[in-house]
Order: structure tokens, then sequence, then C-alpha cells
């Protein structure tokens, strides 16, 4: 039965071509960021090069989400998720000529790694706003839970993976060819998405299937105006977030954690594996395919079990815990250790995310979703390009078994940090999510 409730999606035409097109994309963005990397060690670049291509992408992504979000409710979503994919097989198509020609520089990779990152920011929030337009509400949750099982397979685990294989046996701009192929399979795929299927008004979920308003929240429902300036409503979504503490301490130490881990994982990693196990890139690409397969059983497994009572406790224990593997990363001189901790790294991140995706959709009010959501990718992404760019110079200074040690040991105390500072323990108890939907929204009511 939790099977076929799975399929549920399916049945419709526009969400087979929607998410064929998604799977072979994000496949190839697994390829790129393994041809990325060794596309640049192929160029003579070294930690700090890869740095600065790294980080134009991550800058890229988080300078234009805000942006992305508002294009998504003011262009129509199918022409807007065609044009970044067909920006991302411009640049990629680009960048492969140049490498098989023997012209590429280092400079082409950091700008088609911002152009990519853009193409990001905006082709997400586009597909978030394009499932209610082409799936009943009931099967939302089937269809988001589908993109969070596929995501760490694919992007994660099997274009890494792949991507490595081609890398050692032919040419990083072979590689790198292969991706172009994904985009331009993707892109035609899009093409079949029905205009007259999506020019209807969206279906719209129901609203209590989102809970009801934290204690003290305003602000007007779906009553209200029906324009607001892009300020006004960003106001809006910044004040219920930082006067909800749960939700204000969460996104805090998300912002850090990803200021200590995504650049050690992303940048420093490569020459762990090359310097440390006496790898290639199929060990380094096969290391972030164990972490993708521990991503996917991570969100199977919590998806399939009933929310805990402890549900912010275990979340966040969930993250905390689930770093410090990595920090015993830079000392461990074997092959299947390394890739044991992220394989612990991968599966309690994807726990963590599932329980938070759900805390979203219930305890944020309805006419707040949307904003608190692209709010809370905005932060949590904050600092990543913070996090690339000073990843290589840390490394210039201090040994990368330091860094990784460091790394996963100080999440763990932010996260305890975090749950004191708001109350974790006494909140999930004062707001249970183990009790039907309707009792739910009168207890909120009474707040």
């Amino acid at each position: 039965m939790p099977t076929l409730q799975a399929l549920r999606p399916f049945a419709h035409r526009e969400y087979r071509v929607l998410i064929a097109a998604l799977a072979i994309s994000i496949f190839g963005s697994g390829m790129w960021a393994v041809a990325m990397v060794y596309q640049v060690i192929h160029l003579g670049g070294g930690p700090l090069e890869l740095s600065l291509v790294a980080t134009a992408g991550s800058i890229g992504l988080v300078a234009f989400v805000l942006a992305g979000g508002i294009a998504a409710d003011r262009v129509p979503q199918r022409l807007l998720i065609i044009a970044v994919e067909g920006a991302n097989l411009a640049v990629i198509a680009a960048i492969s000529g140049l490498a098989v020609a023997g012209w590429l520089q280092l400079w082409h990779l950091a700008v088609g790694s911002f152009v990519l990152g853009v193409g990001a920011a905006f082709f997400f929030p586009a597909y978030s706003a394009i499932l209610p337009r082409i799936l009943p509400p009931e099967d939302l949750l089937a269809a988001n839970g589908m993109e969070g099982t596929m995501r760490p397979i694919l992007q994660q685990a099997a274009g890494p993976a792949v991507a490595g294989v081609v890398v050692a046996a032919l040419s990083p701009s072979l590689a790198v060819t292969g991706v172009a192929t994904c985009h331009l399979l993707a892109f035609i795929i899009l093409n079949f998405l029905g205009r007259h299927a999506l020019e209807a008004p969206a279906n719209g979920a129901d609203s209590g299937a989102h809970g009801g308003a934290e204690r003290g929240s305003t602000g007007a429902e779906a009553g209200g105006p029906a324009k607001a300036s892009f300020f006004h409503d960003l106001r809006e979504g910044i004040s219920y977030t930082t006067r909800t503490p749960w939700l204000l301490w969460t996104l805090l130490w998300a912002c850090v954690s990803v200021l200590f881990l995504i650049g050690p994982i992303e940048v420093l990693m490569p020459f762990v594996v090359r310097d440390q196990l006496g790898g290639d890139s199929r060990m380094f690409g096969f290391l972030l395919a164990v972490m993708g397969v521990g991503g996917a059983i991570g969100s199977l497994v919590t998806a399939s079990l009933k929310l805990p009572r402890r549900y912010l406790t275990v979340m966040m224990v969930s993250w905390g815990a689930g770093t410090l593997p990595l920090a015993t990363v830079g000392i461990l001189d074997s092959f299947w250790t390394v890739a044991a901790a992220m394989f612990v790294f991968g599966a309690t991140g994807s726990v963590g995310m599932v329980i938070w995706g759900t805390l979203l959709q219930r305890r944020v009010p309805s006419h707040l979703l949307g904003r608190v959501s692209s709010l809370d990718f905005f932060v949590s992404l904050a600092l990543m390009p913070v996090s690339m760019a000073l990843a290589g110079p840390a490394a210039e200074v201090f040994p990368i078994w330091a860094i990784f040690l460091f790394a996963g040991g100080v999440c763990p105390i932010l996260a305890v940090i975090a749950m004191i500072a708001a109350r974790m323990p006494a909140d999930e108890l004062a707001h249970p999510l183990d009790k039907p939907a309707e009792v739910e929204r009168t207890t909120a009511a009474g707040d």
C-alpha cells in the first residue's frame, strides 16, 4: 500500500514529463559536481582555484533565490523551467566545446558555475509552484517524497559515480560533454509539457494541511489584501520567523553548519581522496555516491515511520550527531571507513530534512508558508559561498584533518545550544503533532 501511494502521481501525464526531465537534469548536476572538480585540477588548479569556481556557483544561487521565488509567482512556470534548462544546456555545451578544443580556462568554469547557480535559484521555486497545477492536493506529498528520494540517488550517488568513471577512463572534458547531453535531453522532454494543462489556476491544497498559526502570530489570512509589495511580504515572513523560537534557532543552526561543512566536503574532500587515501576521481565519485545512498535510505525510512513525538529533539540530534563522523574523515586512511562516515552523514541529514519539511507544512500558517520556505532556503544557504571561499585558503594555513575535525565537532555543540535557546523539548510537548488535523487547528487557534 505505501508503494502504491508513492506511485500515484505517475498517473498524471504532466507529472511524468516533469519528473523525467528533472531526473535527467539532476543526474547531470551530479556528474557536473565531479567533472568540474577534475576539470579544474586538469587545468592545474588546486584547492584555492577549486574554491573560487565552487564559490561562483553558490553566489549565483544565493544572490538570486529570492528573485527566483518572485519570478515563479509572476512568470508562467512552464516557460521559466524550460528557459532555465535551455540556459543550463547553453552554458555546459559552451564549456564542453572549449574543453574539447583545448581553449578552456579557469575563468570560463567560474562564469559557467555562476550561471548554473542562478539557474538553480529560478528552477526549483518554479518546480515547487508548478506541482499544484498538475497534481491534485492528495498526491503532492507523494510527489515531494519521490523528489526527496530521487535527488540523493541521482545527484549525489549515480551522477558522481558515473562521472568519476568517465573522468578516470577518458577525460574530464568528455564528462562535461556527458553533462551537456543530460541537459539537452531534459530540455527536449520539458517541451512536451502541455500548455493547456498549466493555464488553469493552481488546485490549492487544503489550508488545514498546514496546521494552525503559532502562538502570537499575526498577519492577514488568505482573504486579506490581494496584492502587497515584495518588501511588505518579506518583512512579514521575517517577523514571524524571528518571533518563533524553534524556527529561528533551527535556521540559525543551519546557516552556521553550512558555513562549517559545505566547504570541506565540496572543496577539500577531493584532496583527502588523493593525498590521504591514494585514490582518484573514481574514489571521490563513489564517496559522494555513498553519501547519496545514505541520504536516500534515511529519507525513505523516515517517511515510512510515524512522526516522532519528540520531533524537534529527533531532528536536531540527527543533524548534530550526524556531523560527528565527518570529524574523523581527515584522520582515516581507509576508503571503507571514510565511506561509512559519509553514509552516516547522508542518512542523518535526510532524517532531519524530512522532519523539517513536515514541520514547515504543519506548524507554519498557510498564508506564510511560501515566504517562510523561501526564507528557509535563503538563510540556510547564505553562508555557502563564504564556506567555499574560505575552504581553500584555510587549507593553506591549517592541515585538512584539523579542518574536518573542527567542522564535524562544533556542529553538535551548536545543535545543543539551539535546542536550549529555543526550549525545543518544552515546545514540542506543547505542540504535539500526533493529533488529527482538526484538533491541531483548534489547539493552535486557542494559543
